[in-house]
């Protein structure tokens, strides 16, 4: 299948690229390089450098590859950002991912896939989340999430665009030739890392007095290679609607630590900080939706495994990308 990929020189969007071009389809990659990197874009792929904003140059894009799928993962996405600059969130997640699904109804796209969040639902009801909870942002990140599902729905009843709706927990790991590199790093995972990378003297941990087991704050990750076959499933013709991607196994902010410790074989020094505003005490997945719909077995389940794929990639690349 041909399939157009916003974001596809950031972190998921570059590992989903490569799992598309090794399961045989033809990507081509639209992304502006604003928080992506050049060298992050399999040389198998089409690249596009340009942003939503550029309608003509999308349009004319979309129309020359005439993809049957678009995969979108170019939004922000720094939460304690948006709570100071909403603009820019509504601006680029909401006005110009509009620019993105007028394109996508305009050249015939079949099926748009799209990377949502559970920041849609706030601080949640119950856990494990299933996909029916309330949703209640509590920060713009999430509300332009939450505003961009509710777009595409209406696109689905008054255009027939078909949509997914991937709702991520904690995207972590790496693949072989793709990993994490954020220009502001805000990710437990690789933070906790430059401290045996001898990029950090130590790591911070916001809040020791949740009421969780070790008093840290309580996280399904999920490994990207994961999420990049869940978005291969979603494509397909059938499965559309909302969808919880996560283990559904919770670690806390120590346990994973503890884990950094025991792949790099390093002592990492933990510095308590206050709680952030907004944390809920507890995020995890409940994914029974998309093992049934999707018929997604996510491979990684250990959260040592996941942290020794980042652990492999960031050896190799301790600065990460060069450009």
């Amino acid at each position: 299948m041909k399939v157009f990929v916003t974001g596809g020189a950031g972190y998921i969007g570059s590992t989903c690229v490569e799992e598309l071009l090794n399961a045989g389809h033809e990507v081509l990659v639209y992304d502006d390089l604003s928080e992506g990197h050049r060298s992050a874009v399999d040389g198998r792929a089409r690249f596009v450098h340009a942003g939503l904003d550029h309608q003509e140059t999308l349009l004319t894009a979309m129309r020359g590859f005439a993809p049957e799928v678009v995969m979108h993962f170019a939004a922000k996405a720094l939460v304690n950002e948006s709570m100071t600059n909403p603009h820019k969130y509504f601006y680029n997640n909401v006005s110009l991912g509009l620019n993105l699904v007028d394109a996508a109804r305009q050249t015939g796209v079949r099926k748009f896939v799209f990377s949502s969040t559970c920041a849609t639902y706030g601080i949640p009801e119950r856990v494990p989340m299933t996909e029916d909870l309330p949703q209640k942002p509590i920060n713009p990140y999430g509300e332009s999430k939450l505003m961009f599902e509710k777009i595409l729905d209406w696109y689905r009843q008054i255009h027939g665009l078909d949509f997914a709706a991937l709702r991520y927990f904690n995207a972590a790991g790496a693949s072989e030739r793709f990993g994490e590199h954020h220009r502001i790093e805000t990710h437990l995972i690789p933070n906790v890392l430059k401290v045996p990378l001898g990029q950090a003297s130590h790591c911070e941990v916001y809040g020791a007095d949740y009421p969780t087991p070790d008093g840290t704050c309580v996280r399904d990750f999920i490994h990207i290679c994961d999420l990049a076959q869940a978005h291969m499933l979603a494509m397909k013709s059938g499965p559309s609607g909302f969808f919880n991607l996560g283990t559904g196994d919770g670690f806390s902010v120590r346990q994973v630590i503890q884990a950094c410790e025991t792949v790099a074989g390093a002592r990492i020094k933990v510095i308590e900080k206050p709680r952030r505003a907004g944390d809920p005490p507890r995020l995890v997945a409940a994914a029974g939706k998309a093992r049934q719909e999707l018929g997604w077995k996510p491979a990684f389940s250990r959260l040592e495994d996941i942290v020794s794929s980042a652990w492999a990639w960031h050896k190799k690349h301790p600065q990460g990308y060069p450009d």
